[in-house]
């Protein structure tokens, strides 16, 4: 078994540092990726830090050949939990396994580390974070991965079942439909949805744990939500988003991805329908027939990301379509061809699309996708919905929605002409505009991010 120090060559000259920073994601693709972007925006702001990125030795396998700064450096821990590879087919399962099992390895990490550790950037996921902090008297600034406006329903769910409002041992007394529905909620309310749920909140009350709560977010983007969180938080609370590698985009494409880019700088403008249904959960496989079936009979220009088996979808393509198994999501929404983004509205990939500036299909499938969704359709108005759902009593059931009915939708999605799909670009434009303004010097994000530093570090130091 490999130590902790032993899969990473770099650590083998580390750099000199003033302040040493331990980065603990939760060891999922949505919450390591925000990490990451925070770890190098740090390194770019404050030269002389010096950050431990811990992760299991199978993400190390995943990501540890990916380009990163000098001063950031991987540190593992043994494969103690279920393989990312599996981790959708028991999601209940490997959140208590996350919880009961890496916190030991992790402790002993810490303590072999040769440089004192001045703070912790946990993911309120990772819910042993502050307690192991605790233990060593280190501060922890806890990084949530989602929206606010998620974070800000489990926090008031969580207040009312503490005054019994919501007794989450017997749903049938939560009320009508309609209550359950103005919710919200990130999950469904039936069998695991309902045990992750009850985790979700021992996940939001491990922050009150913490000395700094750092998002993922745009102030600008959930601006009111932000303002009551601030007004309610005794904790300094810094929205650093949007949490993607914009600042990768000056540098080249990878030269084995040519005939895609070369494919996309062939297409008309705004004409291509990107689709890309995530890395983690997926719908039915008769629902994924008729999307097949319904982009391809649309005629729309199409780039599909398709993890697994692609050769259903490479059938019939012909030259409209382009059937890939990975690329630069970020890249690829920016290129000037892009016109669309089917999405299954994880939180990083809709703040993708908000900095590219593209409309979105959503088809939310679970936890924080279904407001994702919401607030995209009803508070953003850039995007329209593919699948119906009926709701009640917290549940979520899903209608069928027929390759006839995904033509027509795609086709309307896609149409640069109408006024609806107008107006829908406008306003996709003005919050891109909203967000990149955000990251610029002297915007929100970046006036945040310097506060967290000084607050952070100086203290640490001092």
């Amino acid at each position: 078994m490999k130590s902790d120090m032993d899969s990473t060559r770099e650590l083998e000259s580390p750099p000199t540092s003033v302040c040493h920073v331990v980065a603990l994601p939760y060891p999922g693709r949505g919450h390591i990726n925000p990490m990451m972007n925070l770890c190098k925006l740090l390194t770019s702001k404050k030269p002389d830090i010096l950050i431990t990125f811990i992760v299991t030795e199978e993400w190390h396998s995943f990501m540890g050949s990916d380009h990163k700064p000098h001063n950031i450096r991987f540190a593992t821990v043994p494969n103690l939990i279920p393989s990312e590879l599996v981790r959708a087919n028991d999601f209940l399962g490997f959140m208590e396994a996350v919880n009961t099992k890496l916190e030991a390895p992790v402790e002993q990490l810490l303590d072999r580390l040769e440089q004192p550790v001045s703070a912790i950037v946990a993911d309120p996921f990772v819910v042993w974070a502050t307690r192991v902090a605790s233990r060593r008297n280190i501060p922890v600034a806890s990084l949530w991965p989602m929206s606010a406006s998620v974070f800000s329903v489990l926090l008031h769910i969580e207040t009312l079942e503490q005054k019994g409002y919501f007794p989450l041992n017997n749903v049938s007394e939560w009320g009508d439909d309609e209550v359950i529905a103005d919710l919200d909620l990130p999950t469904v309310l039936n069998g695991d949805g309902l045990q992750i749920l009850k985790m979700n909140l021992e996940v939001v009350r491990s922050i009150y744990k913490a000395q700094y709560l750092v998002f993922s977010s745009v102030y600008e983007l959930e601006p009111q939500v932000f303002d009551n969180l601030k007004a309610k938080f005794a904790l300094p609370i810094y929205p650093f988003g949007p949490s993607i590698p914009y600042f990768e985009l000056s540098k080249s494409p990878p030269t084995n991805h040519n005939h895609l880019y070369n494919w996309l700088d062939s297409q008309p403008k705004h004409s291509v329908l990107y689709i890309s249904l995530g890395s983690f959960l997926s719908v039915s496989k008769a629902q994924m027939d008729e999307i097949v079936a319904g982009v391809q009979n649309s005629g729309a220009r199409f780039l599909w990301v398709a993890r697994g088996d692609a050769s259903k979808l490479k059938d019939g393509v012909g030259d409209k379509g382009l059937v890939v198994s990975w690329c630069d999501q970020l890249r690829v929404l920016c290129h000037d061809s892009i016109g669309g983004f089917w999405s299954h509205c994880g939180w990083n990939s809709t703040l993708e699309a908000v900095y590219a500036g593209v409309p979105i299909l959503t088809c939310p499938i679970f936890g924080d996708q279904i407001p994702n969704a919401k607030k995209i359709m009803e508070d953003w108005k850039i995007g329209c919905r593919v699948l119906k759902k009926k709701k009640k009593k917290g549940f979520e059931e899903e209608d069928l929605v027929t390759r006839e009915e995904i033509v027509q939708l795609v086709q309307r999605f896609m149409d640069l002409e109408s006024k609806e799909g107008k107006e829908m670009r406008e306003r996709a434009k003005q919050l891109q505009e909203t967000c990149q303004g955000a990251i610029a010097k002297g915007g929100s994000s970046d006036t945040n991010l310097d506060a967290f530093i000084k607050d952070v570090f100086h203290k640490t130091i001092n």
